[in-house]
């Protein structure tokens, strides 16, 4: 078991790993052990101004190199990202929990994402357009948007970071990032990835903190063009009201509350198998978890049996334990929040399978936990549960499944089972969300975009629509 943090916690500011200026430190607390791991600095006033200052700087080194100049340094970040994988890996699990099987394959998808931005970055292209005049040139040029301030939530502190370092830096954009002070040792060892690759200094500033404190600094300034987030709708409605202000250009990837339609002609084993390592990976802490099941009434008995039977043979456990399948809730404050809804679900007629309850053991475990029969007026359903909880619910028309599940604000993640080509369409398209996985749970890679409707958000990660985010379109009409 390791018992030092292999990775020492600094800010990244103009260039130089710092301690904040106000010595104002907060402790990195082991989810799974409840040990402090190591002191993490926080940013003051004077280390924002600076990093402030320093994204003008490094914008205007950064944006001047070749598209094919930047293409290689983030290419050379994303080897020494997946030379040091393991290391990496064991960071994340330390600091967030998630099994360690489950952190090497986000450190492979981030290496894969950042090497995608890079290349990515070289296609940025206008075009030209015939004039209506002699001699006339019509050009439309796609320009880096400027300096960007980004927010990155602690539940994949890998995949989050390189997001959205790979969109900045891939369109020529310097950046200001603030990742989660839950999971910083992630973010620092990435960033450090990208120092040695020879990245410009105040191409990228890494700062931890009082996340109200920074994002009012950060946000007020004129100097950031372009702001990202990946957290909560409520944190995402505060910050595009700062954003407001100046007019900064914003994607929000916010919270979801992802429905489940299991129709009638679905294969139940294999339904069960990929909706349980969907559900349970990172003990729900995930924006697209699976969360409402609507399985129709003549499958509802045998699924519901199978997959409460599968939830109950999930070993719970320390990430870094060989064979664990589901760690801890990321604090201890999420325990009672998750008990709070399920005894909710409970005192009104929904019927507890199995789990339902924290561990008392050292860390934050919850048992995974399966709802059946849950009420419409059940909190579970509308609030988002982020936690190791499954409702179940029977439907038997089409209409009432659809509006059932479309009955949220949120709009990101949603999932179909069926065998019938015509049904699945005909539900994708009345499905309102961003992102729609039909008999899979895949609905994330780095070429395809990634994003939300409604209160989960706008705009895309991802894809060629993650890149476009952070450009701005210029056009030039020349007559010589």
């Amino acid at each position: 078991m390791h018992s030092v943090f292999p990775e020492k916690i600094e800010l990244l500011v103009d260039g130089r790993w710092v301690q904040g200026s106000e010595r104002n430190t907060a402790e990195l607390v082991n989810p799974a052990t409840a040990e402090v791991l190591t002191e993490i600095p926080l940013a003051g006033v004077a280390d924002l101004q600076r990093a402030l200052d320093a994204s003008v700087k490094g914008f205007s080194v950064w944006k001047e190199m070749t598209a094919a100049g930047r293409c290689e340094a983030l290419r050379k970040a994303a080897e020494l990202m997946a030379a040091d994988k393991e290391r990496i890996a064991t960071i994340l699990t330390m600091e967030n929990g998630k099994p360690l099987a489950e952190a090497r394959a986000e450190i492979e998808f981030s290496v894969e994402a950042l090497q995608w931005y890079a290349e990515e970055g070289k296609r940025a292209y206008g075009r030209m357009i015939p004039g209506r005049l002699e001699n006339q040139r019509q050009i439309v040029l796609k320009e880096p948007v400027g300096p960007v301030a980004a927010f990155a939530a602690w539940n994949f502190p890998a995949a989050n970071v390189v997001r959205k370092i790979g969109g900045a830096l891939g369109a020529g954009c310097s950046l200001t990032l603030k990742a989660s002070e839950e999971t910083p040792g992630t973010a620092v060892a990435i960033a450090r990835c990208l120092e040695k690759a020879g990245l410009p200094e105040g191409a990228l500033q890494l700062v931890f903190g009082v996340p109200d404190e920074i994002s009012s600094y950060l946000l007020a300034s004129p100097v950031i063009r372009k702001v990202s987030l990946t957290g909560s709708t409520a944190v995402g409605k505060l910050l595009q009201r700062r954003a407001a202000e100046t007019l900064k250009r914003c994607t929000m990837e916010l919270g979801g509350h992802a429905p489940v339609i299991v129709h009638h002609d679905a294969d139940i084993e294999k339904s069960v198998a990929v909706l349980i390592a969907a559900k349970y990976r990172n003990a729900g802490q995930v924006c697209t978890s699976p969360t409402r099941f609507y399985v129709h009434q003549d499958l509802y008995t045998p699924f519901v049996q199978l997959f409460a039977e599968k939830a109950a043979h999930l070993k719970l456990g320390n990430g870094l334990e060989a064979g664990t399948q589901v760690g801890p809730v990321i604090t201890r404050r999420r325990l009672a929040a998750i008990e709070s809804l399920v005894r909710d679900a409970e005192t009104k007629g929904a019927r507890l399978l199995t789990g339902g309850r924290r561990i008392e053991r050292d860390g934050n475990f919850f048992a995974p936990t399966v709802l059946a029969d849950v009420p419409s007026s059940a909190r579970i359903l509308r609030e988002e549960p982020f936690g190791p909880v499954a409702s179940i619910m029977p439907f038997s028309h089409f209409d009432d499944v659809i509006e059932r599940a479309n009955s949220t604000p949120y709009g990101l993640a949603s999932f179909v089972f069926t065998r019938d080509a015509a049904l699945a369409q005909r539900t994708e398209l009345a499905l309102e969300a961003g992102l729609v996985g039909v008999n899979n749970t895949a609905i994330s890679a780095p070429e395809t975009p990634f994003g939300g409707v409604n209160e989960s958000g706008y705009g895309s990660e991802g894809g060629i629509e993650g890149l476009e985010g952070y450009l701005r379109t210029k056009f030039i009409s020349e007559v010589f």
